[in-house]
C-alpha cells in the first residue's frame, strides 16, 4: 500500500496531459474529470491521514533504491496534515471555478492539475533537491494560472513575480550545492544525521547554504523583506486562483518548519537553530507590516492581500520561537489561515460581482444584490481572521499567545500581537460599514441617490459560488468544534517535528541511525 503515496503526484499529472492532448477544445470534460482526479486526491489524503494520525512514517521509494541513494517520498503526521489541507482547498477552488471563471482563458484546468502536482509533490518529497524540482512545478504552473485571463495589469504583475521567483530559484539551487558539498546528501533524513558531524572548519559554508534556503522559504513565505511581490500579484489574478495561492504560502511555510525543525534542530550541533535569530523578528515585522496594509488598503481585494502577509506573520511569530508547543499553536493557526483566506478571496469577488463594479474599492455605492446574506458571510470571515471569539481564529491566536509565555520577548509578542489585531478589527468594521451599512443608508435615505438608476451589469445569484465560499468558513467553524481532536493531533505532530527518530528510521532504516546514536553517545 505504501505505492499509493505516489497517488497525489502521479493522477493530477497524467490527468493535465489528458487534459492538453484529449480535451482541450472540451471545458465539460475538464470540468468533470479535473474534479474527478481532486476528489480522488482528497480521498487518497484522508486515507494517509488516517494511518499517519497514529505515528505510522509511510515510505515510497521510487525504482526501489534504498534512501538516501534513491529518491523517496515520506509522509508523517506533518505531511499528511498539508495533503489533506491543499486537496481540500483545491477542490472547492475547483467548483467555484468551473461556474464560469475557467472561461477567461485557454488550459485553467491543465494548469490547475500541474499547480496541484507541484503542490503535494512539495509536501511528500523526502529530498531537498526533489523539493526544488517540485517548486518550479508548481511555480511555472501559477504563472499560467496568474496570467489566466491576459490583461496589463495582470501581466506587470506577473512579471515581477516571475522574475522575483527566478532569482529565488537560483539561490536554491547555490544553497543546495553548498549544502551538497559539506554533507554528500540532500535526503532530508540522512541530513538529520550527517549535520551534526560536519567538521568545524565546513560550518560556515553549511550555515550560509542554510541562510540562503531560509531566504528562498522567505521569499515563497512572503515573509517581510520578501514579501513585495504578494500584494500586486494576488491582487492582480483571478479570484479563484488567488484563493488557491493561499496554499503557497504555506509551502513556504512548510519548508522552514520542516528544514530548520527536523534538520538544523536540537541535533544539529554546531548549526542547531541557526534560523532562530532571524525568524522571529522577521515574523514580527511582517505581522506589523501586514496589518498596517489591510487598514490602510483602498480595496477589499488588496485588503485580503495583505491579511494574508499578516497571517504568514502571525504563523511564523509561532514557528520563530522553536518550541514544541508553539509549533503545534502554529500548525493550528496554519489551518486557519488558508481556509480563511481563500475563503475572503472569493466572498470579496462575489461582493465585487453584485455592487455591478469593475473593482471593489472602499467607498459608497448602493448596496449589492443579495447584500444580507453577502454582509452575514462578510461578519463570520471578519470575525475568524481577525480572532475574535468564538471562532477558529480566536483559538490560535490564543493558543500562540498562551505558548510564548515562557519565551523572554514575550512582552513585545503580546503587544504587537493585540496591537495588530485591533488594526485588524478596524479595518474590517470600516470596511462592512462602507460596503453594507453606510451604501445601505446612502441608497434609502440621500433623494438624489435613490432616484439615481442603479449601477449597470450587477451578476445574476449564482447558488454555487456562495456555496462555496459558506463550505470555507464551515471549515473555520469545524476547526472551533473540534479543536480538541485537532489539538491533539497537530501536538503529536509537532512532537515528531522535534523529535524526528521514528522519520529517519523509516527513512534510512534502523541499522542505519544506530551507529550514529551510538557515536552520539
Amino acid at each position: 500500500m505504501s505505492n499509493i503515496i505516489a497517488l497525489p503526484i502521479v493522477l493530477p499529472s497524467l490527468m493535465a496531459a489528458v487534459m492538453v492532448l484529449a480535451m482541450r477544445h472540451d471545458l465539460v470534460l475538464q470540468r468533470i474529470f479535473g474534479i474527478a482526479s481532486v476528489s480522488v486526491v482528497l480521498a487518497v489524503a484522508i486515507y494517509i491521514l488516517t494511518r499517519a494520525a497514529n505515528g505510522e512514517v509511510m515510505v515510497y521509494e521510487l525504482g526501489a533504491w534504498p534512501a538516501p541513494f534513491g529518491i523517496v517520498l515520506a509522509i508523517d503526521r506533518l505531511a499528511a496534515m498539508m495533503l489533506l489541507l491543499t486537496s481540500v482547498v483545491a477542490l472547492l477552488v475547483l467548483v467555484y471555478a468551473s461556474a464560469g471563471d475557467d472561461t477567461r482563458g485557454r488550459h485553467f484546468h491543465a494548469l490547475f492539475q500541474f499547480q496541484l502536482m507541484g503542490l503535494n509533490g512539495a509536501f511528500l518529497t523526502g529530498d531537498i533537491f526533489n523539493l526544488f524540482v517540485f517548486f518550479e512545478v508548481l511555480l511555472i504552473a501559477s504563472y499560467g494560472l496568474m496570467l489566466h485571463g491576459v490583461g496589463p495589469r495582470r501581466l506587470r504583475a506577473g512579471t515581477h513575480y516571475v522574475v522575483v521567483n527566478l532569482v529565488g530559484s537560483t539561490l536554491f539551487l547555490f544553497a543546495v550545492a553548498f549544502i551538497y558539498g559539506v554533507t554528500g546528501t540532500l535526503n532530508m533524513a540522512d541530513l538529520a544525521v550527517k549535520v551534526a558531524d560536519v567538521p568545524a572548519g565546513d560550518q560556515a559554508i553549511l550555515q550560509l547554504g542554510a541562510l540562503l534556503l531560509l531566504v528562498v522559504f522567505g521569499v515563497k513565505a512572503a515573509l517581510v523583506p520578501l514579501h513585495f511581490w504578494l500584494p500586486a500579484t494576488y491582487a492582480s489574478t483571478s479570484p479563484p486562483v488567488a484563493a488557491l495561492f493561499a496554499i503557497m504560502t504555506k509551502v513556504g511555510a512548510y519548508a522552514i518548519i520542516r528544514v530548520y525543525i527536523s534538520i538544523f534542530g536540537a541535533g544539529a550541533g554546531d548549526a542547531a537553530w541557526v534560523a532562530a535569530p532571524w525568524l522571529l523578528p522577521a515574523a514580527l515585522v511582517t505581522l506589523v507590516l501586514g496589518m498596517v496594509g489591510v487598514l490602510a488598503a483602498r480595496s477589499l481585494r488588496w485588503m485580503i492581500c495583505f491579511s494574508v502577509i499578516g497571517s504568514m506573520g502571525m504563523l511564523f511569530v509561532a514557528i520563530g520561537i522553536f518550541d514544541p508547543v508553539a509549533t503545534a499553536a502554529g500548525l493550528y493557526y496554519l489551518l486557519h489561515s488558508t481556509l480563511i483566506a481563500a475563503a475572503l478571496f472569493l466572498l470579496v469577488d462575489q461582493i465585487a460581482l453584485r455592487r455591478g463594479q469593475t473593482d471593489d474599492r472602499l467607498e459608497l455605492a448602493p448596496v449589492p444584490a443579495q447584500g444580507d446574506l453577502l454582509a452575514g458571510l462578510f461578519f463570520i470571515g471578519a470575525i475568524a481572521f481577525c480572532g475574535l471569539p468564538p471562532l477558529s481564529g480566536f483559538i490560535g491566536k490564543l493558543l500562540i499567545l498562551d505558548a510564548v509565555q515562557l519565551d523572554p520577548r514575550w512582552p513585545w509578542i503580546w503587544a504587537l500581537v493585540l496591537a495588530t489585531s485591533l488594526l485588524a478589527i478596524t479595518a474590517f468594521s470600516r470596511a462592512g460599514s462602507l460596503v453594507f451599512w453606510k451604501s445601505r443608508t446612502v441608497a434609502v435615505e440621500d433623494p438624489k441617490d435613490a432616484e439615481a438608476e442603479p449601477p449597470s451589469g450587477p451578476a445574476p445569484a449564482r447558488p454555487v459560488p456562495l456555496s462555496v465560499v459558506a463550505l470555507f468558513l464551515l471549515g473555520t467553524v469545524l476547526l472551533t468544534a473540534f479543536a480538541a481532536p485537532i489539538g491533539r493531533y497537530v501536538d503529536a505532530t509537532a512532537a515528531q517535528l522535534h523529535d524526528p527518530v521514528d522519520y529517519i528510521e523509516a527513512v534510512l532504516g534502523v541499522a542505519t541511525l544506530a551507529p550514529t546514536e551510538e557515536v552520539a553517545e
